[in-house]
């Protein structure tokens, strides 16, 4: 009696400690190897009709028809403030911008150059201006104000304003790659920026849909805003080494529905934007309207029928369709940036450990990665077990005796 008891006890003394010893060695549930987290993957977030050809628009009972007289080969009708895009043909159609590319100049520059008051000009500043282009006035050895060259690059769409006001940000060709990097962070990828003053280039190309996202861009910020709604203004035509103008002559807004001018009628409630035109491109337009509390975005870009005011009447008869269409139609597309759209990826969970007889603890760990060598668990369990034989012979042996 006396030798099996102490048999039971040594045998449960022995497995205790080759557990307890396989426990010092085992990880841990807490230290268990846990795989790193996948990082989110992006999916795409631009799930609107706007990318499909054609003409898009989903009105309601009693919303009026689209108008029939508009025959540019891209336009765009939004709402300012919300970025819901009201209706749109061909709104990806990727096609030469002209001066309207200018709006992206505005909105990537002007908040670099905040901070200058007075520029003297260069002669260097003003090389590579292209043929034909057109200008406001700019002479180098003026000393201009800053507000003087960008009332040039709004009001006459001067080609030498924006050269000079590339070069104090960087360079032309730095400016450039600001644009392109600006353009996609407002989710505006139709546009490829070669001549920032919108000169025709090789490659050069944007779009209704990006165009609009540079109007609603640069109407955010007040000073764009400003600038783009002056009419009339006067030039300095020469200057003092302060900036004052030693004479002055008028310079007036190309913008023909800002103005009124040529026989154009003015648009009732016009805030600018921007107006283009190359032998490229043909005429292009950005225009921004405010009427009852609503502000609406219109882009058109080369009408095929009638003359140079042409897009100004297409931009009028779809600016009229979206201020009457007014909470009758739903959005089918927006000009704010897609949000990424995220799916949760899986993490593989460790085994969690548990209890398991002694003899397999061994083949366990190796098969799930503890990293303890096969070899060292079974040369413990072993060691532990002889211990535990001596242990009872010893004990057997004081017994008989």
């Amino acid at each position: 009696m006396i030798i099996r008891v102490s048999v039971r006890r040594v045998v449960s003394g022995a497995a205790a400690l080759a557990i307890g010893a396989l426990g010092a060695l085992a990880p841990t549930a807490a230290a268990a190897p846990q795989a790193d987290p996948l990082p989110p993957q992006p999916l795409s977030a631009d799930l609107s009709p706007l990318h499909r050809p054609g003409t898009h628009v989903r009105t309601h009972r009693g919303a009026p028809l689209l108008p029939q007289d508009v025959s540019a080969l891209s336009w765009l009708v939004a709402d300012a403030r919300t970025g819901e895009v009201l209706a749109a043909h061909q709104a990806h159609r990727r096609l030469p911008p002209a001066s309207t590319l200018k709006t992206l100049f505005a909105v990537t520059t002007l908040p670099r150059l905040a901070g200058r008051t007075l520029h003297k000009v260069t002669e260097a500043e003003l090389t590579g201006v292209g043929e034909g282009s057109s200008l406001v006035g700019i002479a180098p050895g003026n000393t201009y104000r800053m507000a003087d060259l960008w009332r040039g690059v709004f009001l006459s769409s001067g080609n030498d304003a924006v050269h000079v006001l590339a070069e104090m940000n960087g360079g032309w060709e730095a400016t450039a790659r600001q644009m392109q990097s600006k353009a996609r962070a407002l989710g505006a990828l139709d546009t490829q920026v070669m001549s920032p003053d919108g000169y025709d280039a090789p490659g050069q190309v944007s779009s209704a849909y990006d165009l609009a996202v540079f109007g609603r861009a640069g109407l955010a910020n007040p000073q764009f805003a400003q600038y783009a709604a002056t009419v009339d203004a006067p030039f300095p035509g020469g200057t003092h080494s302060d900036g004052r103008p030693t004479w002055t002559y008028g310079i007036q807004s190309t913008n023909r529905l800002l103005t009124g001018a040529g026989g154009v009628g003015r648009y009732p409630g016009l805030i600018g934007v921007k107006n283009g035109y190359t032998s490229g491109a043909g005429n292009t337009l950005i225009a921004a309207a405010r009427r009852g509390g609503r502000t609406l975005l219109v882009t058109v870009m080369n009408p095929q029928r009638g003359g140079g005011y042409e897009v100004y009447e297409n931009a009028r008869s779809l600016l009229d369709w979206g201020f009457a269409a007014a909470g009758r139609v739903e959005p089918v597309g927006s000009l704010a940036p897609p949000a990424p759209l995220t799916r949760p990826v899986p993490v593989r969970k460790a085994p969690q450990p548990g209890p398991e007889p002694v003899t397999q603890a061994a083949v366990l760990a190796e098969k799930t990665g503890s990293g303890i060598p096969y070899a060292l668990l079974s040369g413990v369990v072993g060691a532990t077990c002889l211990a535990a034989v001596v242990i009872l012979r010893g004990r057997r042996g004081r017994s008989l005796r």
